[in-house]
């Protein structure tokens, strides 16, 4: 009964974090699906939106975050063989950075595409060899079985996939919440340029360089993102563009207490028992545009 008892209480303070809490599916009809923690999505968001920043094309981010799921099962671990520390064991002594940067996922992925964009025709390569030759593994081979999971987080994590990505949405207890959390966690991973033009919308009023703590009162706060080719990268469209910001904002909502994701007349809402991407309206929520001109985030109170 105790130990029962203990289960009970960590799943509590856990918000069940032991269990998968996302998922992302095929935009294929060919039934494929992965689940994952939102840990795991976190990390993957980051690998992807510095890849798509970079210019790097949707093979690269594949290849990334297969990498990244064979050697820290994509969390950013602080341990490893000899020094080999964070989500693509990059060891300080071979030249990859400091600990401290190293352990910065925004750091490691920019450091993992540095080195893959060095290797000819890696596009073209299997992906277990492309991934070989940054890394230099002693398991060469062990990348492959990852291929199939990391191409579907990497569809939707891009934007080539639409509405296939959704997370339950549980708040962390640890983190910190609002819209100048996620402003700052988009900045991170994105670059200013996200914010771009005019940087993000808070509300009903323009924001500043530095957001306010201040919000809009109601039911949640909002930032709206500006969606346009311009931060797309690799020519990728407007439409992969603001679903690659609304995959991020999903796969980043139990970290950053984020409510309401609503892209392109398409909603998810946390806490949902199916966590699907709905009809904006089957949900009833005012401002789910059809456009696909700017993504809104609601944060929670």
């Amino acid at each position: 009964m105790c130990a029962v008892a203990g289960y009970l209480v960590v799943q509590y303070l856990t918000g069940g974090a032991g269990t998968p809490g996302c998922k992302v599916v095929s935009g294929k009809s060919d039934g494929a699906t992965y689940q994952f923690s939102p840990e795991q999505a976190v990390n993957a968001a980051t690998i992807a939106a510095v890849g798509t920043g970079r210019g790097m094309p949707e093979r690269a981010v594949t290849i990334a975050l297969a990498t990244a799921l064979q050697e820290s099962a994509l969390r950013n671990i602080d341990h490893g063989d000899r020094d080999s520390l964070g989500l693509f064991q990059q060891r300080p002594s071979q030249g990859w950075g400091t600990p401290t940067e190293i352990l910065d996922p925004t750091y490691a992925a920019n450091a993992f595409y540095t080195h893959l964009a060095k290797v000819p025709d890696y596009t073209r390569l299997p992906l277990t060899v492309a991934a070989q030759k940054v890394q230099r593994s002693g398991f060469p081979t062990a990348y492959a079985k990852h291929e199939p999971d990391a191409t579907l987080l990497a569809a939707a994590l891009t934007g080539q996939s639409a509405a296939t990505l959704t997370c339950e949405g549980r708040p962390a207890t640890t983190q910190a919440a609002g819209t100048d959390a996620v402003r700052t966690a988009l900045v991170r991973d994105f670059g200013r340029d996200v914010l771009e033009p005019a940087s993000a919308e808070v509300g009903a009023q323009a924001p500043t360089p530095t957001p306010s703590a201040s919000g809009t009162g109601g039911g949640g706060r909002t930032v709206t993102l500006p969606v346009s080719d311009a931060g797309s990268g690799s020519g990728r469209s407007v439409r992969q563009r603001g679903w690659q910001l609304a995959h991020w904002a999903v796969a980043n909502a139990s970290a950053l207490h984020i409510e309401r994701v609503s892209y392109a007349g398409r909603q998810w809402t946390a806490g949902n028992t199916d966590s699907q991407w709905r009809s904006a309206d089957t949900e009833g929520a005012a401002g789910a545009e059809q456009t696909v001109d700017s993504v809104r985030i609601v944060t929670a109170q």
